[in-house]
Formats: structure tokens, sequence, C-alpha cells
């Protein structure tokens, strides 16, 4: 029985415990009236089990054990996997003394450096969903070309907008320049998912007026077809949505003022006076028509943070982590105050809403600061020390992704892959960052070897930031290169075997 096999019994591990609870004896004894018409768990009869009937034999292939409540291990045939990752032979082990998984690699990591040169290379860490660096063919990545990485760039330092022709020994093709990028998120690029081989999404603003704007570009005819200009509230993309619809649009200004490193550097800031003003918060723009509306304002959330605790203080709030869901019809993200010093109460509250401007919620739960989505209302975030699901309807955990030994930093950059089968988490240690790259529909994992991240830190730090690519084998990631310029690096992702087919719900991942 290969691995990849067997760790496909770990994606039952959350819905077994819905069906050991629903046939715990005690509860049997009980209510075994309630029991005696008909035993049916997983459209499988288990009634002559329940009635003692001579040579009755349990339907079910696979054996759940529990400890404390929790499950802890499953048994298929001669075969037990612990939900900590220890996997026994018993016919040759039953003792359980040498764990046989680390025998059986289903996952293998090759890093490759994509780009080289004097300048430095980089995508940036883009917090949206399906943030994918790779055209629709997988031909071209976008990236930046800058001269220096030691600090933030002045508002006339241009940066030039590239895409690597990976059809020709990863040649670079420099295309355009830009004013508006950071050297921790870029300058927010995302392919139009609705023609995703040639047309990107990208940031830039006026030198002469700060004025941050979004920009539309086509590769095929190299040159911008569409600017996004509001001068009486200049903003840029901060998320596009997964169906092409519409992206979100930030004041970059306000950013950059009250969290350095999440804006541009003296941009226009239009609402420096107010410190919840209401015309501006998040906007939502129709790429199409490009017809804006402010979907939230500053003033309402601080309305809304009020009513939960009328002492509130601060000296401005500011919006960040702007998520699409892959459904495009909810954004999850965070309003801030009081960081980088500034006065008052640090306020870092969770919140919700539908696109359409509906269903505001502030979330009581905190999952951690860099909250990836999953499928429906799913979001992956962290929980003490694991990676965990979150239910934004029911506004609780659900469910657990992995273990704490595989993702020992569940608060690090993550990502799931356009399939939802994949997932990686991206960690700093010492000067090097990891990547913990976990398989959902059996449970094969995989961490890769560390990429040098260099001594930078503060606003000017290079984290983990992976980015899948559209056939989910391949992650893009940043690092320092031999002679220390900042590169981009791909880690390719190669399997023993076929993955099982079995959908990615999260009930389904181990616990």
């Amino acid at each position: 029985m290969k691995i990849y096999t067997l760790l496909s019994i770990i994606l039952l591990l959350f819905a077994s415990q819905t069906i050991l609870q629903a046939v715990d004896p005690i509860e049997v004894g009980m209510q075994r009236e309630l029991f005696m018409d008909h035993h049916v768990i997983g459209s499988k009869d288990i009634d002559p089990l329940f009635l003692g009937k001579p040579n009755a034999k349990t339907p079910h292939d696979r054996f759940f054990y529990l400890q404390g409540g929790r499950l802890a291990a499953v048994r298929a045939g001669d075969w037990k996997l612990f939900t900590k990752g220890e996997l026994y032979n018993l016919k040759n082990d039953l003792s359980e003394k040498k764990s046989i998984a680390s025998d059986n690699p289903a996952i293998n990591l090759k890093i490759e450096q994509l780009t080289s040169g004097t300048k430095h290379h980089f995508f940036g860490y883009i917090g949206q969903c399906q943030t994918i660096p790779w055209n629709a063919s997988g031909r071209y990545v976008l990236g930046l070309e800058i001269d220096r990485i030691d600090r933030l760039p002045t508002p006339d330092e241009a940066a030039t907008v590239f895409v690597i022709d990976t059809q020709r020994d990863n040649k670079i093709l420099r295309l355009d320049k830009t004013h508006a990028w950071n050297p921790q998120q870029g300058t927010m690029f995302y392919w139009h998912p609705l023609k995703a081989e040639t047309q990107f999404f990208f940031n830039d603003r006026d030198v002469k007026t700060g004025k941050v704007f979004v920009v539309l570009y086509d590769l095929e005819k190299k040159k911008r077809v569409r600017e996004y200009k509001y001068d009486d509230s200049p903003i840029g993309n901060g998320g596009v949505a997964a169906d092409g619809s519409v992206f979100l649009g930030l004041n970059y200004g306000r950013l950059a003022r009250l969290r350095l490193v999440t804006g541009y550097p003296e941009a226009l800031d239009w609402s420096k006076d107010e410190p919840a003003p209401k015309n501006d918060g998040m906007f939502i723009v129709d790429i199409k028509t490009g017809q804006r509306r402010l979907l939230v304002s500053y003033r309402q959330l601080n309305e809304a943070l009020k009513q939960r605790n009328p002492k509130t203080k601060h000296s401005g709030l500011f919006i960040n982590h702007t998520l699409l869901n892959r459904k495009s019809d909810r954004v999850y993200f965070f309003v801030r105050g009081g960081w980088s010093g500034k006065k008052g109460d640090k306020i870092n509250m969770p919140c919700s809403i539908h696109t359409d401007g509906s269903g505001l919620t502030l979330h009581d739960k905190h999952i951690g600061g860099h909250p990836e989505w999953a499928e429906d209302n799913l979001l992956i975030g962290r929980q003490g020390d694991n990676q965990i699901f979150y239910d934004v309807d029911k506004k609780k955990v659900v469910g657990q992704l992995g273990t704490p030994k595989m993702f020992p930093k569940p608060e690090g950059d993550i990502s799931l892959s356009p399939s939802g089968q994949w997932f990686v988490n991206g960690y700093k240690k010492d000067k090097k960052n990891y990547y913990a790259v976990y398989r959902r529909t059996d449970g094969a994992f995989a961490r890769s070897e560390g990429v040098d991240k260099g001594s930078y830190s503060g606003d000017i730090r290079i984290d983990p930031a992976p980015r899948w690519n559209r056939t989910n084998d391949a992650i893009l990631v940043p690092g320092i290169a031999r002679n220390k310029t900042r590169q981009m690096f791909v880690i390719r992702v190669t399997t023993t075997g076929e993955s099982p087919s079995v959908g990615a719900g999260h009930k389904k991942d181990g616990s």
C-alpha cells in the first residue's frame, strides 16, 4: 500500500468525528430506541452490529481511535495513521515502535532561482485571494525591478514593470514604470481574471500631484489600455475579484501615513484631517464600467467600534489586508488604528462585508494577521499553535489543517492553490524563509530548504510571501541570491504518485 493512498485516510478525520458522535456507546445506551428502527451511517447499514446478529461485521473499512474526545488515529487494514503524522504497519510492527511515514515521501520540493543580475527583482507580498504571478498559459511571470532595497522608495523613484518569459530562458521583458510601490507589497499585481493571458493590473501615481491610480496593461499591445483615476478620492487596487467583475480600492496615502509599510510614501492622502472620515474607507470599482462606490466608510467602522467599546480612542483608522473570497461576493479585512507608534488605543479588528454593502460584521475571534480564503465561507488562519478553519457565518473555528509539527508558525504567510487542494505556509526562522507544503486530498506533507531573506526588517523586510501558479505545482517566493541581490525563486512541487480524487472540504483535513 503506497503512502499517498494511506494518507488519504486523514481526509476523513473531521467527518469521522461526526460519525463517532452519532454512535457514541453511552448515547446509544440511553436512547437505544432511537437506533432500533434503522442504523445507517455514511449510507452503510450497521443494524447487524447493534442487534448482535451472528457473524456480524462492520461495513466500514476504517477504524477510528478517540483520545480525550478527539480523533487521534485511524486504521485501515494493517496500516495505522496518527493525526500527528506517525504511520505504522501493524503486521510488521504491532507495538508501534517505528513510524515509517518518513520512508515514503509523497512530495518533493526543488528550489530554482528565476531571476538574476545586479538589480533587484521581486513580485511582492499581496494579500489577495488567488493572486497568481503567472499568466493564463504559464509562460509569463510578473515582477518589479528596482535599484536598491535598503530603504523605502522616494516619490520620484520608479520601479520597472516586467514579465519573465519562461520559454526564452527566463528572459526579462521590461514593459512600463510605476511610482506606486513598496518593498513589501510591490505594486499590487493581478492578472485580469477575464483576460489573464495578456492583461494585468498594477498601481501607479502622478508624481506631481501624488494621486494614486490603477493601471490595466495589455502585454500583447504593450501599452496601458485603461487607467482608473478618481480626482476627488484617488485610490489604488486593494484586491481583484476572482471572477473579474470588480476590484477593491484603498487610499494608499492614508496607509502610508498610519502604517508606512502598507502604503506609498508621500502619496496624496485626501482624508488626513479626519480620524474616521465618511468619504474614505474601502471602495469597490466595476472593472468594466469604472463605476466606483464606497463599500464601507471609516465613519461606519468607527461607529461599529464605538458600539462595542464607547471608550475607544484612536488617532486615525486604516484598512489593511482586504481579501475578496473565491466566490467574489464577500470581503474579509482588518480595521486598524494606533499602529506604528500612533496615539490612542491599538485597534486590530477583523471584519467582513458582502460586496453589495450588506452584512458588515465585526468578528470577536481573531485568527491571525495573514488569513486566506478557502472554499465557501471558510478562512484559513491561526488559533494558538494550530492552523485552523474559521467559518465567517458561524463566527467560530470549525476545523484544523495539519498539525503544529507540520506548521510550527501558523501565523506565517499562507496561500491556498487555485484548485484548493494544496496549501503552503511560509515562515521565518533566523535569516531564512521556510515553506511547509501540504496536500489536502491525502495529508501528504513536505518542508523546503531555507531561502535566504537577508537581515532586512521592519518596513523593508522580505516576507515569505508564497504565491501558487495556475497548475498547482510551483510556488513563487522571494530570496537573497549569492550576490546579495533580492531575486525571485520558484519552488517546484513534484509528487511520487497521484493524489486520490477527493473533495477539499474542511472536514476532510487533518486534526
